[in-house]
């Protein structure tokens, strides 16, 4: 897999690794606060962020770079402090969180290309 990356897109990119990175850490204060409706919003909204971010660019790379946010929050959070304070723990629902969003970002990242808008995929003649 190559990255089609296009550098006067360089600000987008940027836009939506904060994007991730922020519904990451949302996320992880939501997911166990209104179990289980807080999971499911959580998750729906990371999906939404990593298929907007395709269909925003109409690159595959457009749902690596929110995923690459997502994920940095997520680990990030994970880890405990010294006085053993943990946003994510070991639930169900933090294990469902975790896996789920990583999941929800393989599929959109490696989703079939969209067709470019304006292109026509008709043949001529026969």
């Amino acid at each position: 897999m190559t990255l089609d990356i296009n550098w006067r897109r360089l600000p987008v990119y940027v836009a939506l690794l904060v994007a991730g990175t922020l519904t990451g850490l949302a996320g992880a204060l939501l997911h166990g606060a209104l179990m289980p409706l807080g999971l499911l919003l959580a998750l729906l909204a990371a999906g939404c962020l990593f298929y907007g971010g395709t269909y925003a660019l109409g690159t595959r790379s457009g749902a690596l770079a929110p995923a690459i946010g997502w994920v940095a929050a997520v680990l990030l959070v994970t880890l405990g402090r010294g006085e053993g304070d943990l946003l994510i723990g070991g639930s169900t629902a933090s294990s469902v969180f975790l896996i789920g969003g990583i999941a929800l970002a393989v599929i959109c990242a490696t989703m079939p290309q969209l067709p470019q808008p304006g292109v026509s995929t008709a043949r001529l003649g026969n």
